[in-house]
């Protein structure tokens, strides 16, 4: 159909503040390219900074320590959200086990999740393995253990 698809154009917003404050949907709407007037929202992709706890309970920010990305489609609303840290699993990407940093971490992504799910009113699925891991639940899917280590993953970060 003439006229549909994509731009090609995607826009970068600073938010100062809460990520659902009242100002946040009208600049958005405002950030609409001026040579497409008519254009729709594609999607939003959330990133920044975030804090992990570390094994003595100190407090780290991290940038980009999760994404979450938001798109309307026929169907309604779809949320992606993607984690990029060895905080959340019982291993680190050596594979050296790390259980209280799981301990520390991995219940405040569950209720991110849990919370994303009441939000949207449909339960999480599960997206597809990556080379770094596998959801499963509201968490990440443990890995096959041999010697007791997980596998290590340096080689490509």
């Amino acid at each position: 159909m003439y006229g549909g698809g994509s731009t090609g154009l995607a826009t970068r917003m600073s938010l100062q503040g809460p990520i659902d404050g009242r100002e946040v949907p009208p600049r958005v709407e405002r950030s609409r390219p001026v040579g497409f007037p008519d254009a729709q929202l594609g999607s939003i992709l959330v990133m920044g900074s975030g804090t992990w706890i570390d094994v003595a309970g100190e407090k780290h920010r991290e940038h980009r320590l999760v994404e979450l990305t938001v798109a309307p489609d026929a169907l309604g609303i779809w949320a992606e959200l993607a984690v990029f840290h060895d905080i959340w699993g019982p291993f680190d990407f050596r594979g050296v086990p790390h259980p209280d940093v799981e301990k520390r971490n991995a219940p405040r992504l569950t209720a991110a999740l849990k919370s994303l799910d009441a939000l949207l009113g449909v339960p999480a699925e599960p997206g597809d393995p990556t080379y770094f891991g596998s959801a499963e639940g509201h968490g990440i899917k443990a890995p096959d253990v041999i010697d007791g280590r997980g596998p290590d993953l340096t080689d490509l970060l």
